[in-house]
């Protein structure tokens, strides 16, 4: 097993599965969707909720196509290209360059800080250096804090790194990566002091302690999630996905200044 590896790759994909509505939850709080988890279950299953605008709902339906794609492709070297892909899946008819890397100046609200527009070959560079660190938690958190803070898209940064992260922990027997609700307001305080900073270490021990769950935290054993994970499914019908269409157009629009998160 890897440093800090508390499960096999089974028991973690199993333990995702069976927490992955709580993690689509999280996630869509996170990016201000006034939602229940009942809610989230049940657009999670495929109905429509009545207060909910249809940009919400495809937010809550394209983390679900994402976290499929992740299962699907668990075992997937992660390079900008499947970072792309992911970027895809989650912002899917929510904005007109999905998969494309950012071309113009974003501003990020609450900070005067401005990310460089991202280059290709630096991208390419710098995730896979962090792809080739040792497997585990830490390299985990350095690919979740570079993504975030390189803005490498025009919106759903967040939604992706946080994807990628995950893939990354699961991948490694390290557990999975959830913001609780109640934690909102503190992640967004130190991910603004992060990127202002560009120095990690209270960033990463806060996500370290409140939002990572499987690693340092009482899971089913591994003997009884082994049993269950021979009926696991993705929430059979629940969890189609167009993971094997995705592809990355090569199309690209104006030049424009655009608030991003």
């Amino acid at each position: 097993m890897y440093p800090g590896q508390h499960m096999s790759i089974e028991d973690n994909i199993f333990y995702a599965k069976r927490n992955i509505v709580d993690s689509i939850w999280k996630e869509a709080n996170i990016e201000g969707i006034d939602i229940t988890f009942p809610a989230t279950k049940a657009v999670f299953e495929g109905a429509k909720i009545a207060n909910l605008t249809q940009d919400q709902t495809t937010v809550i339906n394209n983390l679900k196509h994402g976290w499929q794609f992740i299962f699907d492709f668990i075992d997937a070297p992660i390079d900008l290209s499947y970072v792309r892909q992911v970027h895809q899946l989650v912002s899917n008819n929510l904005v007109p360059d999905s998969g494309q890397l950012r071309y113009f100046d974003v501003y990020i609200g609450g900070t005067s800080w401005q990310p460089e527009i991202p280059d290709f070959d630096t991208a390419k560079a710098a995730i896979e250096k962090i792809a080739n660190m040792e497997p585990g938690r830490e390299r985990a958190l350095k690919m979740f804090g570079y993504l975030c803070r390189s803005q490498l898209f025009s919106d759903g940064n967040k939604r992706t790194a946080q994807l990628i992260a995950n893939k990354m922990l699961i991948a490694d027997g390290c557990g999975i990566l959830a913001i609780p609700k109640e934690q909102i307001n503190n992640f967004e305080t130190l991910l603004l002091d992060f990127y202002e900073t560009n120095k990690p270490d209270k960033f990463f021990s806060f996500l370290t302690k409140e939002a990572i769950y499987g690693l340092d935290r009482t899971v089913p054993s591994s003997q009884n999630l082994k049993v269950k994970c021979k009926a696991a499914t993705l929430g059979s019908n629940a969890l189609k996905t167009r993971s094997n269409t995705v592809g990355i157009s090569k199309t690209q629009n104006a030049d424009r200044t655009a608030h991003t998160e």
